[in-house]
């Protein structure tokens, strides 16, 4: 298992790091997130932080605090709508300009059977198109799937933000906070890699505790994890 450890800018991974085989043909297909850039046969981290790998998907990427977010191609994110004409809706996602998304990237839209979003909504979207040079690219549907899968407007539910990092680590469904708190009662969440998290509740009370738990718990230990939700619902 790959142990988190502090990368800086202009620092080499090798392949016995990422178990990249540029010559083998069952070598596994190697998703680069945020930090990272593929150089011949080595990735190269471009931003200082903490290298981190999901085996799952057998992703990486340097996990950093920074301030503004820069847009990856495959993230989740949550943006508000800030204008829109005949073919795109322009979108706040924290950029530093607002991103695109197409009034036919929802699913089953069509040139006669268009979504209509009202400007100040919220959208829960993946970036589909990511460069430096250019506005981010946005789309409401699950590429693999052609399903929203989820991609879509929120509706009702509150948004708060939280740093780049902690919103990375609570895209794990597993995350302590998420678990401790899904066993104290029901709800919903979407989070966004730029650092924004909708969470909706059947109760205004339910609703700002997870979001004071959820902002407390980034730097607390499962310990105190645990006492705070436990305290926060018997204060309830």
């Amino acid at each position: 298992m790959h142990e988190p450890r502090i990368v800086l800018p202009g620092d080499m991974l090798s392949a016995e790091d990422t178990g990249l085989l540029a010559d083998s043909p069952t070598a596994p297909v190697i998703k680069l997130g945020p930090g990272l850039l593929m150089d011949d046969d080595s990735i190269q981290s471009v931003k200082a932080g903490v290298l981190r790998h999901a085996p799952s998907t057998n992703k990486w990427w340097v996990e950093s605090n920074q301030r503004r977010y820069v847009a990856a191609q495959g993230e989740s994110v949550i943006g508000v709508v800030v204008g829109k004409n005949a073919e795109h809706y322009k979108v706040d996602i924290g950029t530093a300009q607002p991103a695109l998304l197409g009034v036919l990237s929802f699913e089953g839209a069509t040139k006669r059977n268009k979504r209509d979003i009202k400007i100040g909504a919220l959208v829960y979207c993946r970036v589909s198109l990511a460069n430096k040079d250019m506005e981010a690219e946005l789309e409401c549907v699950n590429p693999s799937t052609g399903k929203s899968d989820g991609y879509e407007d929120l509706k009702n539910g509150f948004v708060i933000k939280t740093s780049l990092g902690l919103a990375r680590r609570l895209s794990n469904p597993k995350t302590l906070i998420l678990r401790l708190l899904g066993q104290q009662v029901a709800y919903e969440t979407a989070i966004g890699m730029n650092g924004r998290v909708w969470i909706n509740s059947p109760s205004p009370k339910y609703t700002i505790m997870i979001c004071n738990a959820i902002k407390n718990s980034e730097f607390l230990s499962e310990s105190d994890c645990n006492l705070m939700v436990n305290n926060m619902v018997d204060r309830l």
